[in-house]
C-alpha cells in the first residue's frame, strides 16, 4: 500500500481516526508534506501526505465483489467496501479466491436453500455472487477433475461464524456428493448432529464469545471414484486441556461441568455434586450463567444429541460420572504431613470429596490418595516411595484431572466417528478446517500463546498459497515478472518452535527443574532473545514478555507458563485407573507397555501442541488449499452494526491485509481493457478511432500518460501502486476542464434565456394595461342595457306572479273537490271487497280444515306401514350383513334381487297404466249412463206435467153437477197408470243415483289404490337403491384398488410387459336369469317352457375344447398382428392417429375391456414403452404423444367402471331386460366362447359409434398406465425443449462488450449486422421453439398439449433468466436491461406468429423477468417510491427480488443511480418483518417439473371425440380377423 504521489485540491482521500479507523474527506490546501482535509463528519485535519490513500469517487454504490476489482487496493478502500456490502445484507466477497464471510447476525434463509445450491452447481468461481457454496463448489470440481484432496480452511476470532460456515460447507458438499447414512442419515447430517456433543466438551466461554470452540476441528469427508461422499472422520487438534484446571474471570470452564451442576436432582444426588460455586475448578471465576442459555435444558439436549450418535445410556452415564469425578477431584486439597516434604488430606471435607471421586472413578480410595501425594522410583538396587508437598500433590491432582478429560475427549470423537463411518480406500477427501484464531486480550496467558502459534503457522501457509496465486495470475496473462519480496513470518516460528533455543524449548527445559519459577523462566528468554527483533522486553514488568506476531504485537504473562505447561504422564495415575473396576474408565487408560509404566515420565503440553501442529501442516501441505476467513462485524454480537476498528484488526489477524500488502507489491491494480478504456478512454480520445486492437489502444493512452513500469498482459492492464491514482488525476483534470467548458455554454444559455423573458414580460405588460382600459369602457355600456333589461324583466315577473296565483287557488279548490268524491267511491269499495274477502276465507278454511285431517289420517296410516316394512327390510339387510362368509354369493343374490325388483317395478308401472285406462274407460260410461238416466227422467217429469195440466183443464170445462155422479173408471185407471209410471221412473233415477254414487266410491277406491302404488314404487326404489349401495360396499371390500391402481401404474413404466397369454376362464353356463322362469316380452309377462333357454354346454367336450382352443389361437394371432402393427408408423388419416383408433377399435370389437383377465393391455403397453424407450428424436415422442392423447380420450368417453354402484338412476331403469340383453351380460364373463361372433355382429351394432361399456380391472389399469405414458412423454418432450435451450439462456441473460466507439459517444451506433450479432442467441432460442412447434403440429399434438409445454419452458426461462439475474452483479446493468428487453422482444413476436391457440398464456409466464429489465431500463429511478415501484412497476415481484436488484444495478450506459436510500432501507425493514414472521425470504424462483394438467383437463379440451373412420393399414387390411375395421357408419 504505497503512499499516494498525485494528491491535489480537491481530490477525496481516507485519513485515518482513532474512532471510526479511516474516515473519508476532501484535500482543501496542501503544504508541502501537510495535507489540510475537510472530513465528511465536519472536522479538520492535517495529516502527513505519506499517511493518506486516495479515495475512488466512482465506485459502486454497492460495493465490488471481488476487492482485487477495487481501483484502489488498500485498507480503507477495503474496509469500505466490506461496510457497504455489509449494509445491503450482501455478508460475502472475495479477494481474489479468497472468501471473506462477515457474520450477519440474524438468519438469512434464502441464501442457503436448495435453490441456491442449484444455482452454484457447477459453476465458475466469479460467475456468481460470492458464496460459501462457490468455494466447497471449487474445492469438489478439483477433487473430481485432478484426483488430489482439497482443504477448505475456516480462520476467524470468536463469534465469528465460523461453526456455522463449516455447517453450510458440509451440506452443500452432501448436496453434489451425498448418500443416505445410517438409519436413513446422511454423513452431513451426522456430522452436524455431533456439534452438540464436541460443544459441550470442548467449547466454553471466553472474553469474546459465549461459546469458543477450545480445540481445532478437522472434518475430513471422503468420496468414492465417482464423487459421491463414502465416509467421513473428525479429527480434534490442540484441545485447551490446561482450562480444567485453571480460568481467569470472566471466562468458564467447559460447558459439560456447568450442565451437570444444572442436572435434574436424582442425577446431581447421584453424583453427589452442587452449584458450581462449591468446586474449585469452576469457582475461580464467578462467571456461572450464560446470557439466555438455561444449562438444565442444555443438558437434556446434549443427552438427546448423544443418544443421536450412538453413545449408549451406559457409556453417558460413565461419561458423566468421569466429568463429576474430576469436579470432586479439583475439590481435593493438601496439607504438610508429619515428615517433612510430604503432605496429607487435609480435611474431612477434602477426603469426602475424594471418596466420592474413588467411587465414581470405581477404584480403591487409598490407591486414590497414594496416587495423588506418593511416588514410586525405580533404581536398580531398590524401589523407592517417597512423598509429594502440598504444592506437589496439587500438580498431581490437576496433572490426574486433565489426562481423564483428555481421554474422556478423545474417547467421545473416536466414538462419533465410528458412528458415522469412515472409508479407508477413498482416494479423494475434502477437508474442512475450523480452528481459533488469532487472540490478543489484555491478559494474555500460555491458551493464547499456543493458539497464535497456530495462527503463525497458518499464516505462512496463507502467505505462501496468495503468493503462489499471484505469480500464477503473471503467468496467465504472459507479463513479465520478477521475483516479489514479501515479509515472511518465518522468523517469529524460529522465536517460538526452534529446537534448540525456541521459547518452546526453554520452557520445557524450565519445567523439568524443580526449583524453576517464571521468573526465572523470564529472565532465560530475555538473556536468550535479548538481540531477536520479534522479541520484546517490557520496561514495567519482570515476567511479562512482547511477541511482534504477523497480526500485531502481543504481550503475555509468563506467570502460570510453567503450571500450565506441565502434564505428567504418571504411573501410578495409570495405574490407579487401568485397575479401575469401571469397564468404561479402564477403557480410557489401556496398559501400557513395561518398560514405560517403571516412572513417571514429563510430557510438555507446548510440546504435544508442536506435533500436533505439525501433523496437521502436513495435512493441509498434501491438499490444496481454499481459505475462508470469518469476520465478526461488532462485539455486541447484533446485527447491522459494522464497528470499523474491530473489523480492521480481524482483517489484520485474518491476514487479509497482508495479502493484499503482498499484491501491492506487485501490481496492486489490474483492469481488462474494456474497464480500463471505459474509464480512461477519454484520456486520448485519438486512440480509441480507427484502432481495433484494445490492447494497443490502451498502450496509446499509457504512454501518452508517460508512465513506466506498468504491463500489458494478455486481457488485462497491471499498473503499479500510485499510478491508478495518477491516471485518475489526470482524468479529473480532463474532466474538469470539460466541466468548465460546459458551465460556460450553460451560463450562456441562462443568460440569453433571461433577456428574452424579460422581453417577452413587457410586452405582456403593454398589452394587459390596454386589455383593462377596454374592458372598463365595455362594462359602462354593458351595465346601461342590463338596467333597461332587468326593469322590462320585473314588470314581466310581477304580472307573471298574479296571474300565476289565480290560477293556482281555482286548481287547488277543484283538486279537493274531485278528492273527496274520490275518497267516498274508495271507501265503499273497499268495504264490498272486504266482505267478500272475509267470506272467502270463511270458507276456504272450513274446507281445508277438513282435508287436513283426512291428509293427517292417511300419513299416519302410510308411516306406520312404512315403518313396519322398513323394519323387516333391516332385519333381513342385519342378517345378511352377518353372512361375511360368503360375499361373492350374496353379491350374485343381490344382483338377482335387484333383477326381480326391477322387473317388479316395470310390472307394477304397466298395471298402473292398465288400471289408469279401465279407470277413466268406466268413468265415462258411468257418465254417459247417469246423463242418459237424467234426460229420461226429465222426459217422465214432462210427461207428467202435460197430463196434470190436461186433466185440470178437463175439469175446467165439464158443466157443473147438481148431484152426485160416479167417477169414470177409465179416468181413475189413467191416472193411477200414470202414478205408477212417475214411481217407476222415481225408482230407476234412485237406482241410477246409488250407481253413479257406486261409481265415485270405485273411482275413490281406485284413486287410494293407485296412491298405495304410488308409494310401494317408491319404496321399492329406495329398497333398489339401498341393495345397490350394498352392492357397493361389498365391491369395496372385495377390492383394494385403490393401493393396488398406485403400485400398478408406477410399475407399468419399469416392468417390460409379460409376453405370456393369460389362459382364458374356465367355460360357465348361461342361464337366463328371470323371476319365477318366466321372461318379459313387450311388457307382458309369459311362462318360459323348460327347453326356451338351454345351457351352453355341449353334450360331447373334447370337440368343444378342440374349438376353443382353435379360437384362442386365432385371437392371439391377431393380437400379434395388432402389436406388430402398431409398432410401425402408421400415420395420420385426415389430421386423426392411425394407430391410437386401430388399437380402440380392435379392443372394442375382442371385447377386451369387459374381461376378467387379458394379455392384449401389457402388449400395447410394451408396444408404446419400447418405441419410446430411449427415444431422442422429437419426431418420434410427438407421434406418440397424439397417439396416446387420443386412446386415453376415447377410453376415458367410452370406459365405465363395472357394478351396479356405479350406475346411474336412468341407467338402473333402462338395464337390459330382454333375452339377448341378459345374454350378452352373462356372456360377459367368458369373451372368447362360441357364440362371440354371433353377439357382436346382432348386439353391438356399429364401432363407430361410441358407447359406454363396463369396464373390468385390467382395463381400468390399461387406462391408468396409458395415463402415465402420456405423462411420461409429454415431459421428455418438455425436458428435451428445456436441455436444448438451457446453454443459451446463459448467454442471453448478459450482452456482449459494445465496441468503444459505444464507450466515447455514450450510445451504440453499431450497424445493423452488429445488432443481429447481439440477438443471435436469442435468435437461436426462437428457432429452437420454432422447430418443436412445426415438430408437434406435424404430429396433430392437441393444442391443449403444445400450450401447457409451452407455458412450462417460458417458465423455465422466467426461473433460469431471472435467478440469474440476481446472482450475478454485472447482469444488473442498463445496457445488459435493454439487451436482455430486445430478445424478449424476439419471443413476443415469435408468440405472436405462434397464435394464442397454441401458445396461450405462455407470454404471461414471463412476467417477472419482464418487469425485472423493466425496472433496469426505466430512467429516474432515484425518484421513484417504494409503492409507484411495488403497484405500478414491479408488481409481481417480491420485496426480496426488488432489494436485490436495487442494490446491484449499476448504469454503465449513463452513469444514473439506482433508487434512493430511502427506499433501500424501506424495502430492508420490510424484508426484516418479513423474516420475524416466518415469510420465506428466498429471492429465487422454482422451476414447477410437474405434469399442469390431469386426465379430466384434457378430456374437456377434447370433448368432440368421435370414431373416425380409418381405412386399415395394408398389413392388416387383407386379414379376415380384421374386417370389422372396414365397417363405416351410415
Amino acid at each position: 500500500m504505497a503512499s499516494p504521489v498525485n494528491i491535489i485540491v480537491g481530490s477525496h482521500v481516507w485519513v485515518e481516526d482513532s474512532v471510526l479507523a479511516w474516515i473519508d474527506g476532501e484535500v482543501t490546501r496542501i503544504d508541502g508534506q501537510n495535507v489540510h482535509v475537510q472530513t465528511t463528519i465536519g472536522k479538520k485535519v492535517i495529516v502527513n501526505i505519506s499517511k493518506i490513500y486516495p479515495k475512488d469517487t466512482e465506485a459502486p454504490p454497492g460495493g465490488v465483489d471481488d476487492m482485487t476489482k477495487l481501483s484502489y487496493l488498500h485498507e480503507p478502500g477495503v474496509l469500505q467496501n466490506l461496510a457497504t456490502r455489509y449494509e445491503l445484507n450482501e455478508i460475502y466477497t472475495y479477494t481474489g479466491n479468497i472468501l471473506i464471510a462477515v457474520n450477519p447476525f440474524q438468519r438469512l434463509p434464502h441464501l442457503y436453500d436448495t435453490h441456491m445450491m442449484e444455482q452454484y452447481k457447477g459453476a465458475a468461481l466469479g460467475e456468481l455472487s460470492p458464496h460459501v457454496f462457490a468455494i466447497a463448489d471449487v474445492a469438489y470440481r478439483a477433487m473430481l477433475n485432478e484426483g488430489k484432496s482439497n482443504a477448505i480452511l475456516v480462520s476467524g476470532e470468536s463469534g465469528a461464524g465460523k461453526t456455522e460456515t463449516t455447517k453450510m460447507l458440509m451440506r452443500y458438499l452432501a448436496h453434489l456428493g451425498g448418500r443416505s447414512g445410517v438409519e436413513g442419515r446422511t454423513v452431513e447430517q451426522q456430522v452436524l448432529e455431533s456439534n452438540p456433543v464436541l460443544e459441550a466438551f470442548g467449547n466454553a466461554k471466553t472474553v469474546r464469545n459465549n461459546n469458543s470452540s477450545r480445540f481445532g476441528k478437522f472434518v475430513e469427508i471422503q468420496f468414492d471414484k465417482h464423487g459421491r461422499i463414502s465416509g467421513a472422520a473428525i479429527r480434534t487438534y490442540l484441545l485447551e486441556r490446561s482450562r480444567v484446571c485453571q480460568i481467569s474471570f470472566p471466562e468458564r470452564n467447559y460447558h459439560c461441568f456447568y450442565l451437570l451442576c444444572a442436572a435434574p436432582p436424582e442425577e446431581r444426588e447421584k453424583y453427589k455434586l452442587g452449584k458450581p460455586e462449591s468446586f474449585h475448578y469452576l469457582n475461580q471465576s464467578s462467571c456461572y450463567q450464560l446470557d439466555g442459555v438455561d444449562d438444565s435444558e442444555e443438558y437434556l439436549a446434549t443427552r438427546r444429541a448423544m443418544d443421536v450418535v450412538g453413545i449408549s445410556d451406559e457409556e453417558q452415564e460413565s461419561i458423566f460420572r468421569v466429568v463429576a469425578a474430576i469436579l470432586h477431584l479439583g475439590n481435593i486439597e493438601f496439607a504438610k504431613g508429619e515428615e517433612i516434604d510430604s503432605s496429607m488430606i487435609k480435611d474431612e471435607k477434602s477426603r469426602f470429596h475424594m471418596n466420592t471421586a474413588a467411587e465414581l472413578l470405581k477404584c480403591d480410595s487409598k490407591s486414590l490418595e497414594d496416587a495423588l501425594i506418593k511416588r514410586v522410583m525405580v533404581t536398580p538396587e531398590e524401589v523407592i516411595t517417597r512423598t509429594l508437598d502440598p504444592e506437589g500433590a496439587l500438580g498431581s491432582r490437576d496433572a490426574l484431572a486433565k489426562t481423564v478429560y483428555s481421554r474422556l475427549f478423545d474417547w467421545i470423537v473416536e466414538k462419533i466417528n465410528i458412528s458415522i463411518g469412515q472409508d479407508p480406500n477413498s482416494k479423494a477427501r475434502i477437508g474442512v478446517l475450523d480452528i481459533y484464531g488469532f487472540e490478543s486480550f489484555k491478559h494474555n496467558s500460555f491458551e493464547q500463546f499456543c493458539i497464535n502459534f497456530t495462527n503463525e503457522k497458518l499464516q505462512q501457509h496463507f502467505n505462501q498459497h496468495v503468493f503462489k496465486m499471484e505469480q500464477e495470475e503473471y503467468e496467465k496473462e504472459k507479463i513479465e515478472w520478477s521475483y516479489i519480496e514479501f515479509v515472511d513470518n518465518q522468523d517469529v516460528l524460529d522465536l517460538i518452535e526452534k529446537k534448540p533455543g525456541g521459547i518452546i524449548a526453554l520452557l520445557d527445559e524450565a519445567c523439568m527443574f524443580p526449583k524453576s519459577t517464571h521468573e526465572t523462566f523470564a529472565q532465560k528468554l530475555y538473556q536468550t532473545f535479548v538481540k531477536n527483533k520479534r522479541f520484546i522486553k517490557p520496561k514495567l514488568s519482570r515476567t511479562n514478555f512482547t511477541i511482534c506476531h504477523y497480526a500485531g504485537e502481543v504481550t503475555y504473562m509468563a506467570d502460570l507458563f510453567l503450571d500450565k505447561n506441565k502434564d505428567y504422564v504418571v504411573a501410578e495415575h495409570q495405574d490407579l485407573l487401568t485397575d479401575s473396576k469401571c469397564p468404561f474408565v479402564a477403557n480410557l487408560f489401556p496398559p501400557l507397555p513395561e518398560e514405560s509404566s517403571k516412572s513417571s515420565k514429563f510430557s510438555s503440553i507446548g510440546t504435544r501442541f508442536k506435533q500436533q501442529l505439525q501433523s496437521l501442516m502436513e495435512i493441509l501441505s498434501s491438499t490444496e488449499p481454499h481459505y475462508i476467513r470469518c469476520v465478526k462485524p461488532n462485539n455486541v454480537l447484533k446485527p447491522a452494526i459494522f464497528e470499523n476498528v474491530n473489523v480492521i484488526q480481524q482483517l489484520r489477524c485474518g491476514g487479509v491485509l497482508e495479502a493484499i500488502r503482498i499484491s501491492c507489491a506487485g501490481y496492486p491494480t489490474r483492469r481488462t481493457f474494456d474497464e480500463f478504456l471505459l474509464r480512461f478512454g477519454v484520456l486520448a480520445p485519438e486512440a480509441l478511432d480507427g484502432i481495433p486492437d484494445d490492447k494497443v489502444a490502451c498502450q496509446m493512452i499509457l504512454s501518452k500518460m508517460g508512465l513506466k513500469g506498468y504491463q500489458l498482459g494478455r486481457n488485462k492492464v497491471f499498473l503499479r501502486a500510485g499510478q491508478m491514482a495518477e491516471l485518475d488525476a489526470r482524468r479529473t483534470e480532463i474532466l474538469g476542464n470539460a466541466a468548465k467548458t460546459i458551465q460556460r455554454q450553460v451560463r450562456t444559455y441562462i443568460a440569453w434565456k433571461e433577456f428574452f423573458s424579460l422581453r417577452q414580460a413587457a410586452v405582456q405588460l403593454q398589452s394587459c394595461w390596454r386589455a383593462i382600459y377596454a374592458c372598463k369602457l365595455y362594462e359602462e355600456l354593458r351595465r346601461e342595457a342590463a338596467s333597461l333589461k332587468i326593469q322590462k324583466n320585473y314588470r314581466c315577473h310581477i304580472a307573471q306572479k298574479s296571474y300565476l296565483s289565480v290560477k293556482s287557488s281555482s286548481v287547488l279548490v277543484q283538486t279537493g273537490m274531485r278528492a273527496m268524491s274520490a275518497r267516498n267511491e274508495f271507501r265503499f269499495r273497499k268495504q264490498t271487497k272486504a266482505a267478500t274477502k272475509i267470506q272467502a276465507q270463511w270458507r276456504s278454511y272450513k274446507e281445508f280444515s277438513y282435508y287436513r285431517r283426512l291428509q293427517k289420517a292417511a300419513l299416519n296410516t302410510q308411516c306406520g306401514w312404512r315403518r313396519r316394512v322398513a323394519r323387516r327390510e333391516l332385519r333381513k339387510l342385519k342378517m345378511a350383513a352377518r353372512e361375511t362368509g360368503a360375499l361373492k354369493e350374496a353379491k350374485d343374490k343381490l344382483e338377482k334381487k335387484v333383477e326381480e325388483l326391477t322387473w317388479r317395478l316395470q310390472f307394477e308401472k304397466r298395471l298402473r297404466t292398465e288400471l289408469e285406462e279401465t279407470k277413466a274407460q268406466e268413468i265415462g260410461k258411468l257418465q254417459e249412463a247417469l246423463h242418459s238416466m237424467q234426460l229420461q227422467i226429465e222426459d217422465a217429469n214432462a210427461r207428467v206435467l202435460k197430463e196434470r195440466e190436461a186433466a185440470r183443464k178437463a175439469i175446467e170445462e165439464a158443466p157443473p153437477v147438481i148431484k152426485e155422479t160416479p167417477i169414470m173408471v177409465q179416468d181413475t185407471a189413467k191416472i193411477d197408470a200414470l202414478t205408477l209410471e212417475v214411481e217407476s221412473l222415481r225408482a230407476s233415477l234412485l237406482s241410477e243415483s246409488e250407481a253413479a254414487e257406486n261409481a265415485r266410491k270405485a273411482c275413490a277406491d281406485a284413486d287410494a289404490r293407485n296412491t298405495e302404488l304410488s308409494k310401494k314404487l317408491e319404496e321399492t326404489e329406495v329398497k333398489v337403491g339401498q341393495l345397490q349401495e350394498t352392492i357397493q360396499r361389498l365391491e369395496e371390500k372385495l377390492s383394494n384398488s385403490e393401493s393396488e391402481n398406485q403400485v400398478l401404474r408406477q410399475q407399468s413404466l419399469t416392468m417390460p410387459p409379460t409376453g405370456k397369454a393369460i389362459p382364458a376362464r374356465p367355460r360357465t353356463t348361461v342361464i337366463q336369469r328371470t323371476p319365477e322362469k318366466a321372461i318379459i316380452l313387450n311388457g307382458e309377462t309369459k311362462p318360459t317352457p323348460d327347453m326356451a333357454i338351454t345351457p351352453l354346454i355341449a353334450k360331447e367336450p373334447e370337440p368343444e375344447e378342440k374349438a376353443q382352443k382353435s379360437l384362442n389361437d386365432k385371437q392371439q394371432e391377431n393380437q400379434d398382428l395388432l402389436i406388430q402393427c402398431i409398432s410401425q408408423d402408421l400415420g395420420f388419416s385426415g389430421g386423426k392417429p392411425v394407430a391410437a383408433y386401430i388399437i380402440y377399435k380392435c379392443l372394442l370389437h375382442w371385447r377386451s375391456f369387459e374381461v376378467e383377465r387379458t394379455s392384449v393391455f401389457d402388449r400395447v403397453i410394451g408396444a408404446i414403452s419400447s418405441s419410446i424407450e430411449g427415444a431422442d428424436n422429437n419426431d418420434i415422442l410427438g407421434y406418440w404423444l397424439c397417439n396416446t392423447s387420443t386412446l386415453l380420450m376415447l377410453l376415458q368417453h367410452t370406459l365405465k367402471a363395472s357394478g351396479a354402484a356405479n350406475l346411474t338412476p336412468q341407467r338402473r331403469r333402462s338395464s337390459s331386460t330382454s333375452l339377448f340383453g341378459r345374454m350378452s351380460q352373462g356372456l360377459r364373463t367368458s369373451p372368447q366362447s362360441a357364440v362371440l361372433p354371433f353377439l357382436n355382429s346382432r348386439m353391438l351394432g356399429r364401432l363407430d359409434d361410441l358407447r359406454q361399456v363396463e369396464a373390468k380391472y385390467p382395463a381400468l389399469l390399461f387406462k391408468q398406465q396409458l395415463t402415465a405414458f402420456l405423462e411420461k412423454i409429454y415431459g421428455m418432450i418438455r425436458d428435451n425443449l428445456k436441455k436444448e435451450i438451457s446453454p443459451l439462456l446463459g448467454l442471453c441473460i448478459q450482452a456482449p462488450r459494445t465496441s468503444r466507439s459505444s464507450l466515447v459517444k455514450g450510445r451504440s451506433h453499431a450497424n445493423t449486422g452488429a445488432q443481429q450479432a447481439l440477438i443471435a442467441h436469442w435468435q437461436s432460442i426462437v428457432k429452437s421453439l420454432d422447430v418443436y412447434m412445426k415438430i408437434m403440429k406435424a404430429n396433430y399434438v392437441p393444442s391443449f398439449l403444445i400450450r401447457k409445454v409451452f407455458s412450462q419452458v417460458f417458465s423455465f426461462i422466467n426461473v433460469q433468466l431471472l435467478n440469474s439475474l440476481l446472482l450475478r452483479r454485472e447482469c444488473c446493468s442498463f445496457s445488459n436491461g435493454e439487451y436482455v428487453k430486445a430478445g424478449l422482444a424476439e419471443l413476443e413476436q415469435w408468440c405472436c406468429y405462434a397464435t394464442e391457440e397454441y401458445i396461450g398464456s405462455a407470454w404471461d409466464e414471463l412476467k417477472h423477468i419482464r418487469q425485472a429489465v423493466g425496472f433496469l431500463v426505466i430512467h429516474q429511478k432515484p425518484k421513484k417510491t417504494l409503492s409507484e415501484i411495488t403497484d405500478e412497476l414491479c408488481p409481481v415481484l417480491s420485496i426480496q427480488q426488488l432489494y436485490r436488484i436495487s442494490t446491484m444495478y449499476w448504469d454503465d450506459k449513463y452513469g444514473t443511480h439506482s433508487v434512493s436510500s430511502n427506499v433501500i432501507s424501506r424495502m430492508r425493514s420490510m424484508m426484516t418483518d418479513d423474516a420475524n414472521n416466518a415469510i420465506s425470504s428466498s429471492f429465487l424462483l422454482d422451476d414447477d417439473s410437474s405434469i399442469p394438467f390431469s386426465v379430466d383437463d384434457l378430456s374437456k379440451s377434447m370433448q368432440m371425440v368421435e370414431v373416425a373412420h380409418i381405412e386399415p393399414p395394408p398389413l392388416i387390411r387383407e386379414n379376415s380377423g380384421f374386417v370389422f375395421l372396414h365397417q363405416r357408419s351410415d
